[in-house]
């Protein structure tokens, strides 16, 4: 059928993603955390970063370089780790875009795998998708009836 032409792998999607983007999952991920600890402290150190991601400080030292070239934060060797305004910026964007999918997810009922799923969702949704579940959640927000009676539609089907 002609209108299958335009499906992909999920890995498809991936790779046509990464020709328009400037940060890869892995780099949105460490940009994100140091926006969450950088918000609370001002600056985060390697050790707490990698920490907090769950990875080898060495690992996080190449990333954190990356960020680094892409004038995302400012770091020096063996040093604190700070944003610059444009890592400000997208990491604010970042956070906001897991909240919003986080959010959503809850909103479903999701509960056991919110936060793997939040951040696998998070990397491969597009900006006007975001926008369309972003507005979705202030929906159900404001029509509390509405979430209810979802949630009983789900609970009859589920039994």
């Amino acid at each position: 059928m002609p209108e299958d032409r335009g499906f992909h792998t999920v890995r498809g999607y991936q790779m046509l993603d990464a020709e328009s983007k400037l940060l890869t999952s892995s780099m949105e991920d460490y940009l994100e955390m140091i926006y969450r600890v950088c918000a609370k402290e001002g600056y985060v150190r390697m050790n707490k970063l990698a920490d907090r991601l769950n990875v080898r400080p060495s690992s996080a030292t190449k990333v954190v370089q990356r960020l680094s070239e892409l004038e995302m934060v400012d770091y020096e060797k063996y040093g604190i780790i700070r944003l610059t305004e444009k890592g400000k910026v997208v990491g604010e964007y970042l956070l906001n875009r897991h909240h919003i999918i986080q959010e959503f997810l809850k909103n479903l009922g999701v509960e056991k795998m919110l936060l793997r799923d939040t951040e696998l969702i998070e990397h491969c949704v597009s900006p006007s998708t975001l926008l369309n579940i972003y507005i979705f959640n202030r929906f159900i927000s404001t029509n509390p009836d509405t979430k209810r009676q979802y949630e009983v539609f789900k609970a009859n089907i589920l039994t």
